[in-house]
């Protein structure tokens, strides 16, 4: 007789905190800085502060829901069960998106890196040689652990500290703004509402991967402490984001310093400390990218092996586990093909395309808390539950679907093509709705692979 394996409850509030902040990876900020800059008429860090309200109010909803699907996790799941399977396996197919292309993210991001520094070798041998490393070992293990991820967080912190002090010094000394109290970086006479709307959904992009914290609820010493760590994840995470965007923004107020916008970190390292400090910036983003990288690459392997075992997906093949490895190889592989699409995009196109898919997700986490709570719970008689499960994250639905509606154009198209391709799928495994969609469990907390009940 064997016992169901279940996860170790060995992770306090600031172990999960740090798990999510190197999903989100801090050093992110400095990469798409170019995009956002030319994108708000040099506003960033205003940029951010519009990001950051709106993930505040989603981290929220996201802390309510997880209470009441401890086991879950996920928006798909918090859809699913409070508005049905059938929208709930849409907003699961609109988050799948975001997952296959954040390993390409990581690639597309290591690729310009290489760039910066090896500019005479062709771009797509950094592609081939970083997918065939990461791919490698997420076929050969699966295996993490909290104590490595923290030591990284707490090294891309310091990071991010040493930048602070280096602009400050240059800032002192006349670079950019030449002071370091200044309000251009917020606010001047050339901001417009609808730049600085359009920038904010670029920027929610730095904070995808808060969410992904809700996974770690059955390895939580407490569970309680999953709604606190989400909201602190978020809280400090932007405010890392606002204070490093401040600073790059008051030293290069003029984008013209720079040769590349897609990818500025090489450049501001460079100009704020040197090719020394150039060279310890871009390890420490390297390092942080390599391992948010690794991260999401076997998450998403995991999800398309759990949709692969429910039959949603060809069982035979994203159902498929090693013999040796006990790794869902045959999806491993299939990410590491789908991230070799990053010798070609732009970082702003696929930032843009993974938020149309992120931000729906965000949406319905709100409005799941209203069909929870509101409709099924009745919990609308008191002005406390109004407020709180009402109006809030009714606020929250309404600020993401605000930034949703101000994505970029081709991430509208390509995003809507994702959904469309969703639909049609739905449609052929309900046989046009004459049968239930398939209870698919999208969460990757369902039960560790190669483990038997």
């Amino acid at each position: 007789m064997s016992e169901k394996a279940t996860l170790k409850r060995s992770l306090g509030l600031w172990a999960i905190v740090a798990l999510g902040l190197g999903y989100m990876t801090p050093t992110v900020v400095f990469d798409t800085f170019g995009i956002v800059a030319k994108q708000t008429n040099g506003v960033v860090p205003l940029a951010y502060i519009v990001a950051l309200v709106v993930m505040l109010f989603t981290a929220i909803s996201y802390g309510k829901m997880v209470r009441v699907f401890p086991s879950a996790g996920s928006a798909y799941t918090y859809t699913r069960e409070t508005m049905g399977a059938n929208a709930g396996f849409l907003v699961g197919w609109a988050s799948l998106l975001d997952y296959l292309l954040l390993p390409l993210v990581n690639a597309l991001i290591i690729r310009l890196y290489m760039e910066s520094l090896f500019p005479e070798i062709p771009a797509w041998i950094w592609v081939v040689l970083y997918v065939a490393v990461v791919t490698f070992i997420n076929v050969w293990s699966m295996g993490s652990t909290s104590g490595l991820n923290s030591l990284l967080v707490i090294f891309t912190v310091l990071l991010v500290v040493t930048f602070i002090v280096l602009a400050s010094v240059q800032l002192y000394q006349g670079m950019g703004a030449g002071t370091l109290f200044t309000l251009n970086p917020i606010a001047h006479e050339n901001v417009q509402a609808v730049a600085v709307l359009t920038g904010a959904t670029i920027v929610c992009f730095s904070f995808i991967g808060f969410d992904a914290i809700t996974m770690y609820t059955e390895e939580a010493a407490n569970p309680n402490t999953v709604p606190r760590a989400i909201f602190l994840t978020v809280l400090i995470g932007g405010g890392i984001f606002f204070i490093a965007a401040y600073y790059t923004q008051a030293l290069f107020p003029d984008l013209g310093v720079f040769h590349l916008l897609d990818d500025t970190l090489p450049e501001i390292g460079l100009y704020v400390g040197g090719k020394a400090f150039q060279l310890i910036f871009l390890a420490g983003a390297f390092a942080a990218t390599v391992a948010s990288g690794l991260a999401s690459h076997a998450s998403v392997s995991r999800l398309l092996y759990v949709m692969g075992r429910n039959g949603v997906l060809p069982r035979k093949a994203f159902g498929y586990v090693h013999p040796k490895f006990r790794t869902p190889a045959f999806n491993v592989i299939f990410v590491g093909a789908v991230s070799l699409l990053a010798i070609g995009p732009s970082l702003e196109l696929i930032s843009a395309v993974i938020n149309f898919g992120a931000l729906i997700a965000f949406t319905f986490v709100n409005l799941s808390v209203i069909a929870y709570f509101a409709f099924q719970q009745k919990r609308y008689k008191r002005p406390v539950d109004i407020f709180s499960y009402i109006i809030m994250p009714s606020i929250g639905a309404g600020f993401t679907g605000v930034l949703w509606y101000f994505l970029h154009a081709d991430a509208f198209i390509g995003g809507i093509v994702w959904v469309s391709i969703g639909i049609s799928y739905m449609l052929f495994l309900t046989k046009f709705f004459r049968t239930k969609m398939v209870d698919l469990d999208f969460d990757e907390a369902d039960r560790p692979i190669g483990k038997e009940a």
